[in-house]
């Protein structure tokens, strides 16, 4: 089973376990907010645009919002299970994987972690921190192309490697797990297991700063 697959069930059955109304670390939605982002994310050609671009982002909403009154939490919750319909961008092949490792990660991250007294990392294995390193070589640059501060990723869990993620001075060092990198540069750096290393000032500045998709 690929990643991307089994986080879509185990954060589906999280939601199956929490309901409609627990919190998660993205700002503002509930579980069934959450649900509904991903459905229509993977089944709403009119509400896609609206979640990368930001002038159409009161779009999504609108849409996100007649998903949750036309589909009840259960519903929702059983098509985000499913995964995306054949006619969905999604389901060409190898597109779940490459589309939605990162994605459905994240947010079963977003989820765990916003729960009463946290949630520790997982342990991922080698396999997954790799793939996770390999999204952050490919992302983390538009994710932190907003940081005000240069930004240079290492990670500590075992091969020794070194990725600028956004050039500038003075420079943030980032220490962590791929994974743990990964929920950085999509905006959760207040929950990600990260040591941030640097100028004080700098650090506070990118410890302050707004990014991610």
């Amino acid at each position: 089973m690929s990643f991307s697959r089994s986080e879509r069930l185990a954060l589906c059955e999280l939601f199956d376990d929490l309901g409609p109304d627990a919190p998660t670390l993205c700002e503002g939605w509930t579980t069934h907010d959450l649900a509904a982002h991903l459905w229509v994310r993977e089944a709403d050609p009119l509400a896609a645009p609206g979640i990368l671009v930001e002038p159409l982002a009161g779009l999504t909403e609108r849409r996100m919002t007649q998903a949750k009154e036309r589909l009840t939490y259960r519903e929702l919750v059983a098509r985000v299970r499913k995964g995306p319909a054949r006619v969905s961008l999604f389901a060409l092949p190898g597109m779940d994987e490459a589309a939605n490792a990162a994605e459905y990660f994240v947010h079963h991250e977003d989820v765990r972690r916003a729960q009463s007294g946290g949630a520790l990392p997982r342990d991922l294995g080698d396999d997954v921190e790799a793939l996770c390193a390999k999204r952050l070589a490919s992302m983390g640059r538009a994710m932190l192309r907003k940081a005000p501060v240069g930004v240079r990723a290492e990670r500590t869990d075992g091969p020794s490697e070194s990725l600028l993620l956004k050039a500038g001075t003075p420079v943030v060092e980032l220490h962590g797990k791929p994974s743990e990198l990964l929920l950085f540069a999509f905006g959760r750096g207040a929950h990600a297991q990260v040591e941030l290393r640097g100028d004080e000032a700098a650090v506070q500045q990118l410890r302050d700063a707004s990014f991610g998709i």
